[in-house]
């Protein structure tokens, strides 16, 4: 019989939330995530669908109560909508809250099946409201769809939340006009800074744009008042009196936040990371393919527990600096 004690790590945190990529294709190639011509994964060496469902309920049997599916993006891969129904079945069984975090181009087709297998709240990344700038950023002439998957999601019921990557010399002469356009449909808005993980044609760090000098712009124009609202993520919020929405800022180089990790990260081939900004891991492929996956599974778990490190190192500080990490993001699970 398998122990489902809680995963508690060594500093004494209690882990309940599992970010779990179910692929690491895109349909779009955003300069700070990814090169033009990135190498995706062959699909044989990605979980199937059986097998992330099998994990997820492994993670559920050991305290965790939240899970974010994400990629890539996670509403390329066929059939998605399968796991989404089967993981919404445990919503009140184990699972609090089932969301995920897309780039928004496939929510025309897709946002009334996720409201309809229990999802309340997605996050959208969007950096610009620009088309010409979205096609740059981007490299894909996708902005419309995007746009018009937001209002999908919306008339679906579900609440969205915009996440955008704050780049200077791109974006940060247009974060007010994204306030305002998601506050003004009633979504709030998580502000990013740039991180450093997986090469790039671009170099990051003319791209950085710390988010205390953002505070410090949006001070000058706009009333922000500290939150209590969470949301179980690392982005602390502030009330916005001028637009009446919240203004949420996500500081993993100016405001380490680390004290407070209660997630881990799954890749699309059952890679755990303890850590976005580390280099540690366990094998829960290997696990979930073993004579005993249940047995196995937990184990790993525990090998994680006992290695997930108390902060990352994360740093841009000087020109042409290798990554912090040679995997991207899309590779992890944004």
């Amino acid at each position: 019989m398998i122990v489902t004690r809680p995963l508690l790590d060594q500093f004494a945190r209690r882990i309940t939330y599992l970010r779990l990529s179910v692929t690491d294709r895109c349909d779009l190639r955003c300069a700070y995530c990814m090169p033009e011509r990135m190498t995706f994964l062959p699909k044989a060496d990605v979980l199937s669908l059986e097998e992330l469902h099998r994990m997820a309920l492994g993670f559920i049997d050991r305290g965790i109560t939240k899970i974010r599916l994400t990629g890539g993006e996670p509403l390329v891969r066929r059939d998605m909508i399968q796991l989404v129904r089967a993981l919404g079945r445990k919503l009140g069984d184990g699972l609090d809250e089932l969301t995920l975090t897309t780039n928004g181009t496939q929510l025309p087709q897709h946002a009334e099946a996720l409201f309809e297998a229990g999802v309340r709240r997605i996050n959208v990344s969007l950096d610009t409201l620009d088309r010409a700038s979205f096609k740059r950023l981007a490299r894909r002439d996708m902005l419309p769809q995007v746009l018009e998957g937001i209002d999908a999601a919306l008339a679906a019921g579900l609440k969205v939340k915009l996440n955008t990557v704050a780049l200077k010399g791109i974006n940060e002469g247009e974060i007010p006009a994204l306030m305002e356009f998601a506050h003004g449909k009633g979504m709030d808005l998580t502000l990013i800074e740039v991180m450093p993980l997986g090469e790039v044609e671009e170099d990051r760090v003319d791209h950085y744009l710390p988010l205390s000098a953002v505070r410090d712009e949006l001070d000058r124009h706009f009333t922000l008042t500290p939150s209590d609202h969470r949301t179980g993520g690392p982005a602390r919020y502030f009330d916005v009196a001028e637009t009446g929405g919240r203004l949420g800022l996500i500081t993993p180089l100016t405001g380490n936040f680390c004290e407070g990790c209660n997630r881990i990260r799954v890749t699309a081939t059952g890679q755990l990371y303890p850590c976005l900004g580390g280099g540690e891991m366990v094998d829960l492929r290997a696990a979930l393919r073993s004579d005993d996956p249940d047995a196995a599974v937990s184990d790993a778990l525990d090998t994680a527990m006992r290695i997930k490190p108390e902060r990352h190192h994360f740093e841009i500080d000087q020109r042409g600096a290798a990554p912090a990490l040679a995997r991207h993001m899309s590779m992890t699970g944004g």
